[in-house]
């Protein structure tokens, strides 16, 4: 059995959470920090990638302050697997209703998102949610919201709030 080799964006925010399922899994960890975590002279070093939850303005800065802003939006855009959660969905988003001053996005997922779109962190919930993939125990923490999905975006499951 191949073992997968998956980077977790680990400059802030939900990294240890994120690593502690994928290993459990069984996946290889890796945590992306340079761009030399993500490609090698050889090619990819990791299968897939995740962009955790976290304070998505931080996060962008601190993707930009590691010189990590284009070599992430390349290889995603080249293909990599890539699972954004929270913060890392809005670092994926094609544009930011309501940006922080300065914020960007990678723009390589056809959505647009609105931040912090469910309230103050007291109006936070944890649901059971139907999905494609079947029932899941999900937490809406300061959840972004998408106000728009592109016609090539399959979604596996929604929740209204």
């Amino acid at each position: 059995m191949v073992i997968p080799r998956v980077g977790i964006l680990a400059v802030q925010g939900g990294v240890r959470e994120h690593q502690e399922l994928l290993v459990g899994l069984g996946a290889k960890v890796t945590h992306v920090r340079a761009a030399s975590d993500l490609l090698g002279p050889d090619g990819p070093r990791i299968d897939a990638l995740v962009l955790p939850g976290g304070e998505s303005s931080t996060m962008d800065r601190l993707v930009r302050i590691f010189d990590l802003f284009d070599p992430l939006r390349n290889v995603i855009a080249a293909g990599l697997p890539t699972l954004g959660t929270c913060a890392g969905l809005i670092l994926l988003a094609h544009r930011i209703i309501d940006p922080a001053p300065g914020q960007q996005s990678l723009a390589v997922l056809d959505v647009d998102v609105r931040r912090n779109a469910f309230g103050a962190q007291v109006d936070s919930a944890e649901v059971n949610l139907d999905t494609r993939l079947g029932r899941t125990h999900v937490a809406f923490i300061r959840a972004p919201e998408v106000v728009r999905v592109g016609e090539h975006v399959e979604v596996l499951g929604s929740w209204t709030g």
